[in-house]
């Protein structure tokens, strides 16, 4: 047995675009190479990408495959172990993965667990591969297994009892807050268990509402930590197999993140990826003055940078001139694009054609949409005109409740905050805050009672009950499943939850219609919540 030396490859690609992956990955393994490694790791489905949905039911992709693997067997003198579309003769497609050297196909596996829960769907794409991969390379015996495969205590078992030395893990796996030190602390226990050393590559980056962090690592068969990439950063990290010693090297081990940086930059990286893959020139967004807004145009900045981020202030009758002022204020912090619009006489052209139509009817909601819909009407405007993708600044809990204006403030093609309840965004300003040189989200923004502003002295508790207790009723609802007398034996008032419920349920079609946001939730508004928007579900038990 010799020592060797493994490149994992925490590798964003771009879903897809083969060649460009293929290439990227050609270029990676030769980095490796230069640094001497003898194996290079790369994610799930690194050719194409993850998850790339109906591309995988494309004609086409089978040859664009092969094409990309005509491009990876120039690589010489290093193990490739990578992802791909592994379409048969028979017809049946497999998630798998191969194993090259030298432009050699030295064996594939076929991911064994499909996942069919949450935001997975690889039933309705893959077939179920039922055999290991072991592989022996300088003395050393390999096994090979796909992301869900690992969760599966047989299969893990299954490959450990063929004398498996270490496994190659390839991974797609999305992220949800702390789930990064949970898969350490689970497969730390996994790999003493199994006397299995545990190599794990995760892809990283944005991908339309699912973030990947990254966040690889390799543990010795004794449980012990060896290597631990950064969370949410493209690279080669190292790790060296000391054949005398038996056992992996301590590297690089990267801290983990706090809850809120690991929230922050996730939603940092999203939008990034998000803009700039879809080819948006910068981004536009409406700036209140309130916090939501100013939490969004702050992340937008990271993402991007404030020459490529627009902030529109469209004050009507009700909003306050503090309002004003601090949206100014943050947009001059930031350094943005900057002005103005007044809608009052949008508003009032709205109301005037209607007026046949309403007549001496008292005023209600309908004339505050009206106002938040002509702002979405110039955000959407502009975006026509110069082409910026417009972020909507929504939060969890308002889209829950369906405390927002369909066409009106939902408008946009990303909502930031989507899966960020308003508790979490008082708590991300502050921390944005406190990493400045200078707070970019002036402080008044974050200490002054919630508003719309949409008639006068309006506070969202007018409304709605506060956030602290709504956002707790919403949690056990949405994330938890609970029912309605399951949260109300928990202490909180009847008909406050009868009401909440009530809204969440009633206001499904303002969410099926609005903007798609990064998740960062065990059970985020989107792929993995779909409730028919017509039902007679008693929300009770």
């Amino acid at each position: 047995m010799k020592s060797f030396k493994i490149a994992l490859a925490q590798f964003s690609p771009h879903i897809g675009n083969l060649e460009a992956n293929a290439q990227k990955m050609l270029e990676q393994a030769n980095e490796a190479k230069k640094q001497h490694a003898d194996l290079i790791i790369f994610p799930e489905l690194s050719i194409l990408g993850y998850p790339a949905e109906d591309l995988l039911l494309r004609p086409s992709l089978n040859q664009r495959t092969q094409q990309a693997f005509e491009q990876l067997r120039e690589i010489k003198d290093i193990v490739l172990v990578f992802g791909f579309v592994n379409e048969t003769e028979d017809g049946q497609r497999f998630n798998s993965a191969a194993v090259m050297k030298d432009g050699n196909i030295l064996g594939i596996y076929n991911k064994q667990n499909l996942p069919n829960y949450a935001v997975f769907d690889e039933k309705r794409y893959f077939d179920e591969g039922h055999q290991h991969l072991v592989f022996e390379y300088l003395g050393h015996k390999f096994g090979v297994l796909i992301c869900e495969d690992l969760w599966s205590l047989p299969t893990v078992q299954q490959l450990a009892q063929l004398n498996v030395e270490t496994a190659l893990v390839l991974n797609a796996s999305p992220y949800e807050v702390g789930k990064p030190q949970h898969r350490v602390q689970t497969m730390t226990e996994l790999a003493k268990q199994l006397h299995l050393n545990v190599v794990y590559v995760n892809q990283v980056g944005g991908q339309d509402d699912l973030i990947f962090d990254g966040t690889s690592f390799v543990i010795n068969q004794a449980g012990n930590v060896a290597l631990q990439a950064p969370t949410y950063q493209e690279g080669l990290f190292y790790a060296e197999y000391d054949a005398a010693q038996k056992h992996f090297k301590t590297a690089e081990i990267s801290p983990a993140l706090d809850t809120l940086a690991e929230i922050y930059q996730g939603l940092v990286l999203a939008t990034r990826d998000y803009v700039q893959r879809s080819g948006f020139p910068g981004v536009i967004l409406g700036l209140s003055g309130g916090i939501d807004s100013a939490l969004t145009l702050a992340i937008a900045v990271d993402a991007i940078g404030a020459d490529k981020v627009q902030a529109v202030m469209m004050p009507y009758t009700y909003t306050a001139q503090i309002s004003v002022e601090d949206a100014a204020e943050q947009a001059k912090t930031l350094g943005v694009t900057f002005g103005i619009a007044e809608i009052h006489p949008i508003v009032n052209s709205f109301m005037q054609t209607l007026y046949p139509f309403f007549g001496n009817s008292p005023s209600d909601t309908t004339e505050e949409n009206l106002q938040a819909r002509a702002r979405g009407t110039i955000l959407m405007g502009l975006s026509n005109k110069f082409g910026n993708l417009v972020l909507s600044t929504g939060n969890k809990s308002e889209l829950a409740v369906g405390y927002c204006t369909l066409y009106g403030d939902m408008v946009g093609g990303y909502a930031v905050l989507k899966d960020v309840y308003k508790t979490i965004v008082f708590e991300l300003a502050k921390y944005r805050n406190s990493i400045a040189d200078t707070p970019v989200i002036p402080e008044r923004v974050i200490t002054r009672p919630p508003s719309a502003e949409l008639r006068p002295d309006q506070k969202d508790q007018d409304s709605l009950p506060p956030y602290e207790v709504l956002d707790a009723i919403l949690y056990a609802y949405i994330e938890e499943d609970q029912s309605q007398e399951d949260i109300i034996s928990k202490g909180f008032e009847r008909a406050m939850v009868e009401k909440v419920i009530q809204l969440v349920d009633r206001n499904e079609y303002k969410r099926r219609q609005g903007a798609l946001g990064p998740r960062i939730s065990s059970r985020a508004f989107g792929r993995e919540r779909r409730y028919p928007l017509v039902n007679g579900w008693k929300a009770g038990i």
